[in-house]
């Protein structure tokens, strides 16, 4: 187990190392930017990386506090599933209703990969491959979508 100080190491040796991985995969290597993330330019909805214990995580994530707006926004991505499944032929999980653990609730679409250890040095090249992998086809499919939905 780890203590407070040496998890919070651990965690940003884990994203250095993702960043220095990212700097080395073509296509990121002419992007300003490594990836979209936070800047979607859409009210409410980011993309986001999630590493745990449990495995890796690529999200979009639709955070509006008015519930009613969340729900309408997350179904007009809905109407274009087959554009985002298209990028991603194992299938996405889409749920309307996800609670973090902060208890804020969200929506949410995403990929994840288990039975991976973010504690497990040895493992961190899986994570870095797929986060970066399933991040650019994420964004490929939302910007084919982001136009229309807006």
């Amino acid at each position: 187990m780890y203590s407070k100080e040496e998890l919070k190491h651990l965690k940003k040796e884990f994203w250095e190392g993702f960043g220095l991985y990212c700097s080395h995969v073509p296509a990121l290597k002419r992007r300003k930017s490594k990836f979209m993330l936070y800047n979607t330019k859409m009210k409410g909805v980011e993309l986001k990386f999630d590493a745990t214990r449990k495995g890796a995580s690529v999200i979009l994530e639709i955070n509006l506090q008015d519930p009613k707006q969340r729900l309408e926004k997350f179904e007009q991505f809905e109407q274009f599933k087959p554009t985002f499944e298209k990028q991603f032929p194992q299938g996405l999980i889409w749920e309307p209703t996800y609670i973090r653990e902060t208890g804020t609730i969200v929506s949410r679409i995403y990929t994840e990969k288990n039975g991976i250890d973010l504690h497990r040095r040895i493992q961190w090249m899986e994570f870095y491959q797929f986060m970066s992998t399933e991040m650019l086809k994420l964004e490929k499919a939302f910007k084919m979508v982001k136009e229309v939905i807006e």
